[in-house]
């Protein structure tokens, strides 16, 4: 199937080379990080971690998100959703390789990173994060591009992959638990210290995550003739919501606690992230607050949420708020201030945003070229064609006649 991707338009191939150019300018970031060092990125004896990581950590929950996808389909036989399983799994693919790039770039000699696989540490939680990203990247792998090559010859998918897809489906929870455990089992990092961390990772990646797919899919539609059936965005956008309610209620619970408790290593980091820290991020950490309650305001409002117009612009919002309190907010708060009571200012520097630059692009490029395959083989079999009301043109009409009239 590798030569459906070789097909496309100009604009397919611009798009291609436009990516292409970015990775070369991050790459060249790269290489003189690999030359000079980790002193070209802000990081330092305080903050071991930086950009990087917390990028891998956001990531990790873009990945464990196809599961809001699968999972209704084959646990609970929700079938409106079943083309779009297809993408979930693929966008599942890139953000797996986008994180292990992340870790790569993180360390200082990428080339010692096999001594994890040839010198195993169980006890060590990085080690099960790499088994479970890892895992959870070749069970994406199998099962999506099995079901797809069968779809494509007309046949059922193999028996043998059940399995396989429903060890995925659970895998996809350890892969952000995992994760999050590298945080919470730090003592000296109250930020981090909360037996509701894991549960705060989920929440977020199951909001932030399937928009992310959707906003994907959004642009996919307007570039092919894959369409998403109406009903089953409809639903994955309920998820969203309830997940996006849910990640807020767990970070109050954590303001709460650290305020009522008044155990000062508790609210330091709050109190930096929102008050004392530079202009710029305490900016950032508000527009996190006031794009979460008008993303939640909009969501929770069904007459906005169906507004399929202002939709995008809602899910922008969502994902804009989770990023900027977990792939920012939530490393920087965690390292300041430090076990000393002291203060180290973290800013990524502008080659870790090249080099991150590099690894979305690539992460674009990736999700360009297995979307490309699955549309053409989607376009092929005939499947998820949109009818004027947005029903799926294969499973029929679902619609009432109004309904049927009002989409017309």
């Amino acid at each position: 199937m590798l030569e459906l991707a070789l097909k496309g338009s100009k604009r397919y191939y611009g798009w291609i080379a436009f990516l292409l150019v970015l990775i070369g300018i991050g790459f060249a970031a790269y290489v003189n990080q690999l030359m000079v060092g980790l002193k070209t990125t802000g990081m330092g004896r305080d903050v071991s971690w930086g950009f990087y990581i917390s990028q891998l950590t956001y990531l990790v929950g873009l990945a464990a998100s196809g599961v809001m996808i699968v999972l209704p389909n084959y646990f609970h036989s929700y079938k409106t959703n079943k083309h779009m399983v297809i993408f979930g799994e693929f966008m599942a693919i890139a953000a797996c390789i986008m994180c292990l790039l992340f870790v790569i770039v993180d360390i200082g000699q990428p080339q010692r990173m096999m001594n994890m696989i040839f010198h195993p540490t169980p006890n060590s939680i990085l080690f099960w994060d790499m088994i479970v990203i890892n895992g959870y990247l070749f069970l994406n792998l199998l099962c999506g591009w099995t079901c797809l090559q069968a779809d494509r010859q007309h046949l059922p998918h193999p028996k043998w992959v059940k399995p396989f897809i429903y060890t995925s489906i659970i895998w996809a929870f350890s892969i952000h638990t995992v994760t999050a455990f590298l945080y919470q089992g730090l003592p000296g990092r109250h930020y981090w210290l909360t037996a509701i961390l894991a549960a705060r990772f989920l929440a977020s990646a199951f909001c932030a995550g399937p928009a992310i797919l959707i906003l994907v899919l959004l642009v996919t539609e307007k570039v092919t003739t894959f369409k998403m059936p109406k009903n089953a965005l409809s639903t994955l956008v309920k998820i969203i919501m309830y997940a996006m309610c849910i990640n807020m209620f767990f970070f109050l619970l954590e303001v709460f606690t650290s305020f009522y408790s008044n155990i000062p290593g508790h609210m330091h980091p709050l109190l930096y992230l929102f008050e004392h820290a530079s202009a710029g991020l305490v900016t950032l950490m508000w527009t996190f607050i006031v794009f979460a309650a008008i993303s939640i305001t909009l969501l929770v409002t069904p007459r906005f949420r169906n507004n399929l117009k202002l939709l995008p612009w809602t899910l922008a919002m969502l994902i804009i708020a989770t990023w900027l309190d977990k792939g920012l907010g939530l490393l920087i708060g965690g390292f300041n201030p430090t076990p000393f009571d002291t203060i180290t200012p973290y800013w990524p520097t502008g080659k870790e945003l090249l080099v991150s630059m590099m690894i979305y692009s690539i992460g674009a490029l990736i999700v360009t070229v297995l979307f490309k395959i699955a549309t053409e083989v989607k376009e092929e079999v005939g499947h998820s064609q949109k009818l004027d009301c947005g029903c799926s043109s294969e499973d029929g009409c679902t619609c009432t006649g109004e309904e049927a009239a009002a989409e017309a």
